[in-house]
């Protein structure tokens, strides 16, 4: 049996872009996502917000998190805080948000 669209969870997709001169890779980068979101809005938080990293979408230091529309203030402002991905220093900062992944990713 189907979940009702009202009864489904609302999602968006952010695009973030990380300014540093180094390349990551996609597990570095959703580790450090994930770690700052758990510090930031705690394990509550975290389960209520859903932050799943799209992994198809990472390309050239940007990347694509699918959260619950409730916490995309919460989620942009824990990554904003990011000052350092293993020991190389970054600035992360959201580009577009989105409740389609067609638009984030072109």
């Amino acid at each position: 049996m189907k979940l009702l669209p009202s009864l489904r969870q609302k999602k968006r997709y952010i695009a973030f872009e990380i300014i540093s001169d180094k390349q990551f890779t996609t597990a570095e980068v959703e580790t450090a996502a994930l770690q700052a979101i758990t510090e930031f809005i705690g394990q509550l938080g975290m389960a209520k917000s859903a932050p799943l990293f799209v992994k198809e979408q990472y390309a050239n230091n940007r990347f694509v998190l699918k959260v619950n529309h409730n916490f995309v203030k919460e989620i942009i402002s824990a990554l904003t805080l990011v000052t350092e991905i293993n020991r190389a220093k970054v600035i992360i900062k959201s580009v577009i948000i989105s409740g389609m992944l067609k638009k984030v990713s072109g």
